[in-house]
């Protein structure tokens, strides 16, 4: 499969906003009164990505990710719509997001995603999603499917 550039139906992209003081700066990264209750975090956690690194491809089955890429460093972001009921399905969209463009990003089940930090230090990348890792009591199966050991995955960085 061919994907064609573009926005992706369900993927909400919302900058994030530093508010600066003599103290350094603080950035709100989720409120719930601005979250769908079907997308609502239920855990959260943070990940470095060292320069040159990526995570991903993968996609989820039920689970939607709220990233926040807000520094150090900066990230590209891959997603492509593999959701055949999608009206944007076989869409790939490409966003810059990190120190120099901090961003808020949901990405729904079915949207492969991959992330790679393109700057020069470490990145942070924060996660709040809806469902558990592994369930309850890390329980359950992972919800993930992965793709990037896949030789014919059609999900490539560039």
């Amino acid at each position: 499969m061919e994907f064609k550039k573009g926005k992706i139906h369900d993927v909400l992209v919302r900058p994030l906003t530093k508010y600066l003081d003599e103290r350094g700066w603080l950035a709100e990264l989720y409120r719930s009164d601005e979250i769908a209750e079907e997308i609502m975090p239920v855990m959260a956690y943070i990940s470095m990505t060292q320069p040159g690194v990526a995570r991903g491809p993968h996609e989820h089955v039920d689970q939607t990710d709220y990233f926040c890429f807000i520094g150090p460093s900066n990230f590209k972001i891959y997603l492509w719509d593999n959701r055949k009921n999608s009206p944007t399905y076989g869409v790939k969209q490409v966003i810059f997001a990190g120190q120099d463009v901090p961003m808020m990003m949901t990405v729904p089940p079915g949207v492969v995603h991959a992330y790679k930090n393109v700057g020069i230090g470490n990145g942070i990348v924060f996660n709040a999603p809806n469902k558990l890792f592994a369930g309850e009591n890390k329980k359950q199966p992972v919800d993930e499917i992965r793709h990037e050991d896949v030789a014919s995955s059609p999900f490539v960085l560039d």
